[in-house]
């Protein structure tokens, strides 16, 4: 459900200049086509350089980590003023160099990538005007107000990060792990420092997310420091490839001697700044929090619609999916009560969930495997670019999946070092009946964000670098949405209507995403008023709707993007079968959006205006 939960971290500055040469021979270096393209895709290397001195983290995710960028492997974000401050820097340079350009001057495709560029690097510039936005979100594609959350900080984000994202093949980089784990007792006061700041402004988390946040900072605490994930996963690594050193010993004592005591000073610190935090679950409370969310509501949609206007298509939207639904359950002899209701007598239903135990977990996730294979069958139908899709299934670590999204995906290296790792929430296997599988994994797997993934890893030569570094939350989302839509309509679910119900309950779940977010943030609506709205109208459950609306209070505007997406994709998609008529073909259409690398739903148009053209030549 996110394609990356939020989630690298975003702002370190280190690593000297490449030479010219250097980036000339980077993977992703566009081919140029005139002498305006040129200058632009040597331009769009130099970002891409820079944004990665900032981010040593996506370095690492991105498998670029190695030979001239192998400093950035033992660095962390940098989470201080000086950080923000060098990423607003960085933003105003590229907004600058980019109007410098005369983009009449470049072919159409460079200038659907300049409007792309341009556009992240301009909402950067407006989350300067916030001081709880960041000029980092532009490129990354949504805002966390508060810099620890239940979803969001070093503990929850650096262990698993280190663990799944860090690789080691030899002593230089476990050396650069233990770096790594020394830097995230630096980040934890890094954070301290400004949860005490905001606090200082009168901003916090409601009490409700201090709460959860709390409670999972303290159970980290709890632990052993060598029973710690940051332990584990060096030595069992280490000791798999014969590495000699004294690793468990020297990563214990950096979790004893310097994240543990950092720790202790983030739970003391935040216990204080959120010891008077209400219930008002709205931005709205938070400093100049109306243009606030109308920035992190644009960021999430890459639209220019507002949030009434958001809610009213949530409305509309949840109850056109609702009669669709309605008239398959009663096909199945289910007539009675509300559709919400009928949905929760289906989740509830032991008979369709695995046993709630590590045996069930392992056949859940079996499977999602199967329903990956079923869904490669249908692939020639859905595109013919031929992608090969590494994808691996894998449940949310254990010692964050209490304030983790329901599912989420992290995409393939682009070294093809470490392929797609699509993670499920398997707290309890009832969060998930069997029915509502594969649309989950259409969303995260294939033809959804894996599948995205997979191109910019596997055709990297064909685009620039920093098309990897980009993620417009709307258009990602969007795709996984559409690409739920596109199994049921190349009839996987021809012979099983209860799990076509489970794919309508996904996209009904999103339509009223639009309400609640809109409804908390802009409307004033109250925690127990969204969780109800949801509840009622999704057929899901109090926990696992209570864990949902926690995140929208945590991400503002994020989650409609998934909706707002999914519409203008479709929108676009009967725009060009119209004008095309017995020329269109689905496959290339969905291969023209998928090589947009993503965009802006405001440059979407032009995406599809060339598609249409090259389809008529």
């Amino acid at each position: 459900m996110n394609s990356l939960p939020a989630r690298l971290s975003r702002r370190e500055l280190m690593l000297s200049a490449l030479s010219a040469t250097v980036l000339g021979a980077l993977p992703g270096a566009a081919l140029a086509h005139s002498a305006g393209d040129s200058a632009f895709s040597g331009l769009l290397n130099n970002f891409a350089d820079e944004i990665l001195r900032l981010s040593p983290t996506l370095a690492t995710a991105l498998g670029l980590d190695r030979d001239a960028r192998a400093g950035l492997k033992a660095q962390l974000d940098d989470a201080t003023p000086a950080g923000e401050a060098a990423w607003a820097a960085q933003v105003g340079s590229m907004l600058k160099r980019l109007d410098a350009l005369d983009r009449s001057s470049l072919g159409a495709d460079a200038q659907i990538r300049f409007d792309t560029v341009r556009y992240a690097a301009a909402e950067g510039v407006a989350g300067t005007r916030f001081s709880v936005g960041g000029a980092a979100s532009g490129f990354f594609g949504g805002t966390a107000p508060y810099p620890v959350s239940q979803q969001d900080g070093a503990i929850v984000r650096i262990p698993d990060f280190l663990d799944s994202q860090h690789q080691i093949a030899n002593a230089a980089d476990a050396e650069a792990y233990l770096e790594r784990v020394a830097g995230m007792a630096r980040l934890l006061d890094q954070e301290t420092a400004r949860i005490a700041a905001q606090a200082s402004q009168g901003i916090m988390p409601p009490n409700f997310i201090a709460r959860s946040a709390l409670a999972q900072l303290r159970d980290y605490r709890k632990t052993a420091s060598a029973q710690q994930t940051l332990v584990t996963s060096l030595t069992s690594r280490t000791a798999k490839l014969g590495i000699a050193g004294d690793w468990q010993q020297r990563a214990t004592k950096l979790v004893e001697s310097a994240v543990y005591p950092a720790l202790e000073r983030q739970i003391a610190a935040f216990a204080k700044a959120t010891a008077k935090a209400t219930d008002v679950a709205g931005v709205h409370r938070l400093p100049d929090g109306t243009a606030y969310y109308e920035w992190a509501l644009k960021l999430g949609t890459t639209t220019t619609q507002s949030a009434r206007e958001i809610h009213a298509i949530g409305l509309e939207q949840t109850r056109q999916i609702q009669g669709r639904i309605d008239a398959i359950l009663k096909t199945q002899g289910m007539t009675h009560g509300s559709v919400g209701a009928r949905l929760q007598s289906l989740s509830k239903d032991p008979q369709r969930c695995y046993p709630d135990n590590d045996q069930g977990r392992a056949q859940l996730i079996a499977y999602c495997n199967e329903r990956v294979e079923a869904i490669r069958a249908l692939m020639p139908k859905v595109s013919h670019l031929g992608l090969n899709v590494a994808l691996q299934i894998k449940r949310v670590p254990t010692d964050i999946e209490a304030g983790a999204a329901l599912g989420y995906m992290n995409a393939a290296s682009l070294d093809g070092v470490r392929p797609a790792i699509y993670y499920i929430n398997l707290k309890s296997t009832r969060l998930w009946p069997k029915h509502e599988l594969t649309t989950l994994t259409a969303h995260e797997g294939l033809p959804g964000h894996a599948f995205q993934g997979a191109y910019l890893a596997e055709r990297q030569s064909e685009n620039p670098l920093i098309a990897s570094m980009m993620g417009f939350n709307a258009f990602v989302e969007g795709w996984a949405l559409y690409s739920e839509q596109m199994v049921d309509e190349f009839g996987l679910y021809a012979n099983d209507p209860f799990s076509q119900v489970g794919y309508l309950q996904a996209q009904l779940f999103r339509a009223c995403r639009l309400v609640v977010d809109t409804g908390i943030h802009a409307m004033h609506w109250t925690r127990p008023q969204a969780i109800r709205f949801l509840v009622d109208n999704t057929g899901r459950g109090v926990q696992a709707m209570t864990s949902e609306i926690d995140r929208y209070v945590a991400s503002p505007g994020q989650a409609c993007g998934y909706k707002m997406g999914h519409n203008e994709i479709l929108r676009q998609r009967e725009r060009a079968r119209t004008a095309l008529g017995s020329r269109f073909d689905l496959a290339s259409f969905n291969d023209a959006l998928v090589k947009s690398c993503g965009v802006p739903l405001t440059v979407l148009p032009t995406v599809v205006d060339r598609y249409i053209a090259g389809a008529r030549a």
